[in-house]
């Protein structure tokens, strides 16, 4: 007659598994805490960053929306260690400057650094500099901001086949016609965005040289040199486009800081 295997003779091998399923649960609480920790390290520095930016683009006397900053890359503790940091995203709104008595509207800036070197004092105590290897900066200037510029009743700016497109009324002889055109858009060695409308044409306009000539006066009335406000982080204007919602301007710099300096 068969004997009935003892009972404790797989005690062993249930305690075996026990013990690693306790080993996984533990384990997998330790990540979830260091990926929470991260999480909140990665908010503290945001904040920081933050206050900070809005002190340096208040000390250029412009005026803006709270800054809206983003750290990238994960894990971010092993950055802070580090010292050096992917890449901090900042997002400025309703950026306003004042030039020459006029106000250039931005109504959003993006600025992306990246390579960004903060010591772990720097980002707990807010004193010393948040340096970036690379600034690259994106921003549109309206066209309603530029049409106050020229100051011009009745004109319109907008974006037609990737070029500046004007439409505006002009006395003509005493009649009133309806002018378009489009405008060349260069930067000047001083960092300005010129417009030179060249190209302007007025259906009904009479075929007499006077009538030429008005229609000359006006584009050279409205082609203007538009000085930009001073970019944060010392950023330098290289490309100006139209697009379908104003004027997109790109700027980058090179090992700049992005922060007000303790």
């Amino acid at each position: 007659m068969a004997q009935a295997q003892p009972v404790y003779a797989d005690r062993p091998r249930r305690r075996g598994r026990r013990v690693l399923v306790v080993l996984v649960v533990l384990l997998l609480l330790l990540v979830g805490i260091l990926v929470v920790a991260d999480r909140v390290a990665v908010g503290v520095a945001e904040r920081a960053i933050t206050d900070q930016v809005r002190q340096e683009v208040s000390k250029q006397g412009a005026q803006s929306a709270p800054p809206e900053v983003e750290v990238g890359g994960f894990p971010f503790l092993t950055q802070v260690l580090n010292g050096r940091y992917e890449r901090i995203s900042i997002v400025l709104r309703e950026v306003r400057g004042s030039v020459q008595g006029d106000a250039i509207s931005l109504p959003k800036l993006d600025v992306d650094a990246r390579d960004v070197s903060a010591s772990l004092d720097t980002i707990r105590s807010g004193q010393g500099e948040v340096v970036a290897k690379t600034v690259h900066g994106t921003a549109t200037i309206s066209y309603d901001s530029l049409a106050a510029l020229l100051d011009r009743p009745g004109l319109k700016l907008s974006e037609q086949g990737g070029k500046l497109a004007v439409t505006a009324p002009v006395d003509v002889l005493g009649r009133q016609l309806t002018v378009t055109g489009t405008a060349d858009v260069v930067i000047s060695e001083q960092g300005k965005v010129s417009l030179r409308f060249n190209d302007l044409n007025a259906e009904g306009l009479p075929d007499v040289a006077v009538a030429r000539t008005l229609l000359n006066n006006y584009a050279r009335s409205i082609s203007i040199d538009v000085p930009l406000p001073e970019l944060p982080f010392q950023l330098a204007v290289r490309e100006v486009r139209p697009t379908s919602d104003g004027l997109a301007v790109t700027a980058d710099t090179t090992d700049v800081p992005i922060n007000s300096a303790g």
